[in-house]
C-alpha cells in the first residue's frame, strides 16, 4: 500500500483571510462620477480643461458629457485619474504644511 503525501490546499484570493489588495489604491471603490465632480469642484471646468486639454471639458464640459467620453476613451481616462491622485496629494500636502 502506497501512502501519498498530502498537499495542503491553495488559498483562494477571493475568500483568503489576507489584506485586500486593493485597500492601498485610493481610487478603489469611487466612481468615475465622483472622480469628475470632484476634480470639477476643485479645479472648475476652466482649469480642467487646462490641465487636460479634451473637448468634453472645454466646450459646453458637463458631469454627463465627460463620463459619456472617458468611458470610451481609456487614455483620457487615465488622465483624469492621474490628475485626481495629483489632487489628493497636493490637497494632504496643502494640509500638512498648514
Amino acid at each position: 500500500m502506497q501512502f501519498h503525501k498530502l498537499l495542503p490546499t491553495p488559498k483562494n484570493p477571493m475568500t483568503s483571510s489576507s489584506p485586500n489588495p486593493q485597500a492601498r489604491n485610493p481610487l478603489h471603490g469611487l466612481t468615475l462620477e465622483k472622480i469628475v465632480t470632484e476634480l470639477a469642484d476643485h479645479y472648475g471646468w476652466e482649469g480642467l480643461g487646462e490641465r487636460i486639454a479634451i473637448r468634453c471639458f472645454t466646450h459646453d464640459p458637463s458631469v454627463g458629457s465627460s463620463l459619456k467620453f472617458l468611458r470610451k476613451t481609456p487614455w483620457a481616462r487615465e488622465k483624469v485619474e492621474s490628475l485626481y491622485l495629483f489632487m489628493l496629494r497636493d490637497i494632504k500636502r496643502a494640509e500638512i504644511n498648514g
